[in-house]
């Protein structure tokens, strides 16, 4: 469900963060659905139950889950249709971020389409 990378630069708790959301916009997590609570995932993830409080915080400050004293957390109503915008919105301005890189690296504009039509190639091969 969650997989940490504890080499990076972003925060444990931005990185819960954008895999919940990540996990909403693909439908993986439905609107309702109940999600771990701060001890359970904390358990999974083996991080201190603060840092995955602070991360639920976050999400429900962004109404992508409710939590419902006695119930639990689980997925808001409200949550999918403006994930998906938000994720295209990531998508932009990371294939911005490769561009740039690959304008630095010298890459010509086809060869960095080449690259991108490769690995899409091997995403959609794999799924079929």
């Amino acid at each position: 469900m969650f997989r940490l990378q504890e080499q990076s630069a972003s925060p444990i708790y931005e990185q819960i963060v954008d895999q919940m959301k990540a996990l909403v916009a693909t439908g993986a997590l439905e609107a309702g659905e109940k999600v771990p609570s701060v001890r359970e995932l904390s358990a999974m993830l083996l991080v201190n139950p603060n840092t995955v409080s602070k991360a639920y915080q976050e999400l429900e400050r962004q109404g992508v889950i409710v939590t419902m004293r006695g119930k639990g957390t689980f997925v808001a109503e409200a949550a999918s249709p403006g994930m998906a915008e938000e994720r295209m919105k990531k998508l932009r301005e990371d294939v911005k971020r490769v561009a740039l890189e690959a304008k630095h690296l010298g890459l010509e504009p086809s060869s960095l389409l080449n690259m991108v039509e490769q690995a899409c190639h091997e995403w959609w091969r794999e799924e079929s």
